[in-house]
């Protein structure tokens, strides 16, 4: 399969080879976790050489997309908790160690008809039903966070039969829904603790927290969670790297 005769003209050939991986994923042909043909067997099977293919794998590595292990060969990125906790969880103690949140309790979850903006956010149709979680995060056996959930029961059908979830999510909706988070947008504000979350996070009414409001999409941009947690800072600070 020659990709500049599939493609032509949309971009350099290292692009348009990374286009084509990409919708593999997509489609489901290469799977969270699994190994990828060498460098020299999808130079063949693209008609490209193997320094267009190293390219483009640098590409989807920078993106998080595939990670190389020495030795062993390329693979698509797979969630696991720990991967979860330190790419998608920033919030820290005072001295910038990352405290695991060591347990997440359930407050309440629902299946309901979406608000107008939770169907904005998520490009729902107007009405659509949604699953709405909120929980309870601790560290250090403190209660540290209020979380704030929002899916789409399109996606995640079942879940709101569930007895529990797990402290990590997109490990789960990976697995078992095979949804892939790929990246988050985040915006931070300041707002004023409210009266029921003052007594879970033992705060006074109107004390400051940092909310964290998060949309999280997959490969192709499709957002599938919504997610806003309002966070104590009085141990803990929220620590984004620039590299």
């Amino acid at each position: 399969m020659n990709i500049s005769r599939v493609m032509p003209g949309e971009g350099p050939l290292f692009a348009q080879v990374q286009a084509v991986m990409i919708q593999r994923m997509l489609d489901g042909h290469w799977t969270p976790g699994q190994c990828l043909p060498s460098e020299f067997a999808l130079a063949a099977e693209f008609e490209v050489s193997q320094g267009t293919v190293r390219k483009a794998l640098d590409a989807l590595a920078s993106e998080n997309l595939v990670v190389r292990h020495q030795g062993r060969g390329t693979f698509v990125s797979a969630h696991s908790a720990q991967r979860e906790l330190y790419r998608f969880f920033h919030l820290v103690g005072k001295d910038d160690e990352q405290q695991i949140p060591r347990t997440s309790r359930l407050i309440a979850f629902e299946r309901r008809r979406s608000t107008r903006e939770e169907a904005e956010k998520l490009r729902l149709p107007k009405n659509a039903y949604v699953i709405t979680l909120q929980r309870l995060r601790t560290m250090d056996r403190k209660p540290v966070i209020i979380e704030n959930i929002i899916l789409p029961v399109a996606l995640f059908e079942d879940l709101a039969d569930a007895d529990e979830v797990p402290n990590e999510l997109y490990q789960l909706y990976e697995q078992k829904y095979g949804v892939t988070i790929h990246k988050a947008v985040e915006h931070l504000t300041a707002r004023a603790t409210t009266a029921e979350e003052a007594k879970h996070l033992s705060l006074a009414e109107g004390a400051p927290l940092l909310e964290v409001d998060r949309l999280a999409v997959t490969l192709d941009g499709t957002p599938v969670e919504w997610r806003v947690s309002r966070c104590d800072t009085r141990a803990h600070s929220y620590l984004s790297e620039i590299v």
